[in-house]
């Protein structure tokens, strides 16, 4: 009778420096330390005071250890770890291990990259993709920034937008989208100007709010520092010193997408973000989101940054609906 031969083992012991309590690392109520062990179900990791100690496949120990060198580095800085952000430093962990990227970005650094701070909160990217689209702003003159509902693409922009504008970087700030529900003909929608443009503006409203001195928008406003105005308002100007905004890109058509990029003037840039499986444009209209992939791609300057279910950072069942519509829509041959 032949033996299964057994798989080596290996074993990695981890010490807390005796300034970080062990709830900082383990979460309160061992919260992180559970979500650690549903990810690595096979390993046996014990907790003996300020020691760390696990035991099993090699590769998955040396997963573990890894992730509680990232999870210190984040800790020396002052932020806390959050059940997420464990989660997310797993993810991006394994994938490293996987080979399925060549980035040499470790969690750590994804997680405590700072872009701007406001009445005590942080605003920062919590996913690979997402430091590399917020990267992509700093370096380029426009981005796209492409991808579902809650990968954070128009309120990183934002962010970016706020943080590049208090750095004096820009002179104002200038948000549009299109208001496609109201085909752009807003003159048959009862109400002011203004009534009947805030439905469509209301989520960059919101956005800024997060951002700023929720007084200080009016009178940023009045000064023209901040614009928030439909797309149709942008035709025939020449924007200089200014960091654009275009929303919901997906929903302008072919012509819109050009005469808002030639609105490019100098020391401006441009973001541009859309979740191309939302179209709300009328049957036979193409989008302009989708034809600008193939006609710019490879251009300099320009950059596409791809977001996927993965960044998805609201709550964790929105990642699992875009993946079941987007499998339902490839098996159903759905084309947009």
């Amino acid at each position: 009778m032949t033996q299964t031969p057994t798989r080596p083992q290996a074993h990695a012991q981890f010490t807390v420096p005796a300034k970080h309590p062990m709830v900082t690392v383990l979460g309160s109520g061992d919260a992180l330390l559970r979500v650690i062990e549903n990810a690595f179900p096979a390993t046996d990791i014990h907790v003996r005071g300020n020691e760390i100690r696990a035991t099993g496949d090699p590769a998955e120990v040396a997963l573990i250890q890894r992730l509680f060198d990232e999870m210190m580095l984040v800790l020396r800085t002052g932020q806390p770890m959050t059940e997420d952000a464990v989660e997310r430093s797993i993810a991006m962990l394994r994938s490293a291990a996987d080979g399925e990227g060549t980035s040499s970005e470790t969690p750590a650094e994804v997680l405590t990259q700072n872009i701007l701070s406001n009445r005590g909160r942080t605003i920062r990217p919590k996913t690979l993709n997402q430091k590399r689209y917020v990267d992509a702003i700093d370096q380029h003159t426009v981005v796209f920034g492409i991808g579902p509902a809650g990968t954070g693409k128009t309120y990183l922009a934002m962010a970016k937008a706020v943080q590049a504008l208090q750095s004096k970087q820009v002179n104002r700030i200038i948000l549009t989208r299109p208001a496609v529900e109201a085909g752009e003909r807003l003159g048959f929608l009862p109400g002011t100007l203004y009534e009947k443009i805030d439905p469509y503006l209301r989520p960059l409203y919101d956005a800024l709010h997060d951002m700023l001195d929720p007084d200080s928008i009016p009178r940023l406003m009045a000064a023209g520092t901040i614009e928030v105005a439909p797309l149709a308002y942008m035709r025939g100007r020449t924007l200089n010193d200014a960091f654009i905004i275009l929303d919901e890109a997906q929903n302008t058509n072919p012509e819109q997408m050009k005469m808002f990029l030639t609105r490019l003037g100098f020391e401006s840039k441009i973001v541009i973000t859309g979740d191309i499986t939302q179209i709300d444009l009328p049957g036979g209209t193409k989008s302009g989101l989708k034809q600008v992939q193939e006609i710019l791609e490879g251009l300099d300057d320009v950059h596409f940054s791809r977001l996927t279910s993965q960044d998805v950072v609201r709550h964790k069942l929105v990642g699992r609906i875009v993946d079941a519509y987007e499998k339902y829509d490839s098996q159903n041959g759905r084309r947009t």
